[in-house]
């Protein structure tokens, strides 16, 4: 080894034996090998502190929502067809409860499976960094995949009627009477017999026909029929206006207004008024596991946040961060004090593991849990016979999000619709009726992966980075160590022979400088007082020599 580097130096010192007038060129080439030997140092350096930085400044321009960016045209039309899958409570006892008093019986049918088609249309950029849309979705029901048809035939509460009931426990006797009246005459009851598809997309409802004629236009329903899904299948009326991300990316996705409105006026705080989450699809990137991201759905009346629950591999090896509502999102509020702004009405509140949606549902006393009232009050569920205990892999609601980019790469939005029925004793149809929370359906609404090309995509956008700045790292510090190492030592050698060089000419001048004084003296006569013997050469001796 130790012999190798000599001959390795050697051959580095004979590069030095060059003519002097070269002398001054090579040392310059020298400096200048060392100059970029430190860039390629400061180089490393600013891989170390800027690489990341960079890096999601790229990124950030990239899937701001604007023409020509890598997210843009997913987002307008995303490349996936999300899956809706309905659960519905079919009543097997109606008449036995109403007259006999027997607890209700529910059969849990389904899944009825629906492919969805979502686009973004009537697109208005703004100035201001946002962009207005209107939300288009096709459902498509897919009986391969359905355990039923859409014809199947269901026994459900009659929800109109019990809405109206219940909104006039509070009124005027005689109201009640009358209403007992007209629902006689228009043999309205308790509970109806509808398809599967009219109970989802709408039926006509004689209740829902007189109020179009007998109540005041500023007052009536936006709708002549009634279903649970009714007017969602289609582009929806709803303007929806975001932030794009270009401006601050912080609220990339995030809802600026919703048909107007900067916040709702349902509830008694503007924190709990606020509409500032994402529809669902993308998030603010960058997330790390303290994140909480918010979504927002008009149905929902409110903010739903999810906190970080776990990380995840998702389909195509992406990972992802598993984002869940807290346990305690639809808690009572002796349980969780927050929630006492969502009860504008004061005590008694929802019952825990439930919220209420009736002042954004035209009063209609509508409850929303999750599913099998996962993380509620387990005795709601034990009030009704046939529902089966919670569990988190089929009742959880959760979105798994690609962090760097806050991408959504698989959704599983659960919920569970219920009617809070109340006992009015003045009107007969539902003089019997116990107050009780009766569970109406369920659904999942999400996606189960992404497109192979679109994952392929976000796995090199997140793992390609780190990777690169390891070689980066490795390429920069060592090319630029060595570089310094090899030039700096040919500049000391080089310095050190310049000095040899230098001790040898003027050794070589100093003899030179003797032998000259040598031959100056001898021409004088003069040997340093010694007398030099002169052969006469015999051509030039005189006639007179004898």
């Amino acid at each position: 080894m130790t012999r190798n580097l000599d001959r390795f130096f050697s051959k580095i010192n004979s590069s030095f034996n060059v003519p002097d007038g070269t002398i001054m060129k090579n040392r310059s080439s020298k400096w200048f090998v060392i100059i970029v030997a430190l860039a390629l140092l400061i180089g490393g350096v600013i891989v170390v502190f800027g690489f990341t930085a960079i890096v999601n400044f790229i990124i950030d321009k990239q899937i701001a929502l604007t023409e020509g960016s890598q997210t843009f045209d997913m987002w307008r039309k995303p490349p996936v067809h999300p899956m809706m899958k309905v659960y519905i409570y079919n009543v097997t006892n109606a008449d036995e409860f109403l007259n006999d008093n027997q607890t209700v019986k529910l059969q849990e049918l389904g899944p009825y499976v629906y492919e969805e088609t979502w686009e973004k249309v009537n697109l208005i950029q703004h100035e201001n960094g946002t962009l207005t849309f209107n939300q288009r979705k096709i459902f498509r029901f897919d009986p391969t995949r359905s355990a039923g048809s859409e014809d199947d035939m269901v026994v459900v509460p009659n929800i109109p009627m019990l809405s109206a009931t219940s909104q006039s426990k509070h009124a005027a006797r005689f109201l009640r009477l009358a209403m007992a009246s007209i629902m006689d005459i228009l043999k309205i009851k308790p509970f109806v017999e509808v398809s599967v598809g009219q109970l989802l997309w709408g039926y006509e409802d004689p209740l829902l026909k007189l109020a179009k004629d007998v109540v005041p236009k500023e007052q009536k329903l936006p709708y002549e029929e009634f279903g649970l899904l009714y007017g969602k299948n289609g582009t929806a009326a709803d303007n929806v206006t975001v932030f794009t991300g270009a401006d601050d990316i912080t609220k990339f996705g995030v809802i600026n207004r919703f048909n107007g409105k900067s916040q709702m006026t349902h509830w008694k705080t503007d924190e709990c008024n606020r509409i500032d989450g994402s529809d669902g699809s993308v998030f603010p990137p960058h997330m790390n596991h303290n994140t909480t991201i918010y979504v927002y759905d008009k149905d929902l009346c409110r903010l739903l946040p999810l906190k970080f629950q776990k990380e995840v591999i998702t389909s195509g090896d992406v990972k992802g961060y598993r984002f869940s509502p807290d346990k305690d999102v639809f808690a009572d509020v002796s349980i969780n004090p927050d929630n006492e702004c969502f009860c504008p009405s004061g005590p008694p509140c929802s019952r825990h593991g439930m919220f209420n949606v009736s002042l954004c549902q035209y009063d209609s006393p509508i409850l929303l849990s999750f599913p099998h009232f996962y993380l509620g009050d387990d005795s709601v569920r034990t009030k009704v016979e046939g529902i089966s205990p919670p569990n988190a892999s089929e009742h959880e609601f959760y979105i798994d999000v690609q962090p760097e980019m806050g991408v959504s790469l698989r959704a599983k939005a659960r919920l569970q619709i219920n009617l809070a029925v109340s006992q009015v004793v003045d009107i007969k149809q539902v003089a019997t009726f116990p107050d009780i929370i009766f569970p109406i359906m369920w659904f999942e609404d999400g996606i189960e992966k992404l497109p192979e090309n679109v994952t392929d995509l976000l796995r090199l956008a997140t793992e390609t980075p780190p990777v690169a700045r390891v070689y980066l790292l490795y390429v920069l510090f060592i090319a630029g160590s060595v570089l310094l190492v090899i030039s700096v030592f040919c500049l000391i050698r080089s310095s050190s022979r310049q000095e040899t060089m230098s001790l040898e000419g003027t050794a070589h001048y100093t003899a030179n400088d003797e032998m000259n004084k040598k031959k100056k003296a001898a021409m004088n006569g003069h040997t340093n007082g010694k007398t030099i013997d002169s052969k006469v050469n015999p051509a030039f001796v005189g006639d007179n020599v004898s």
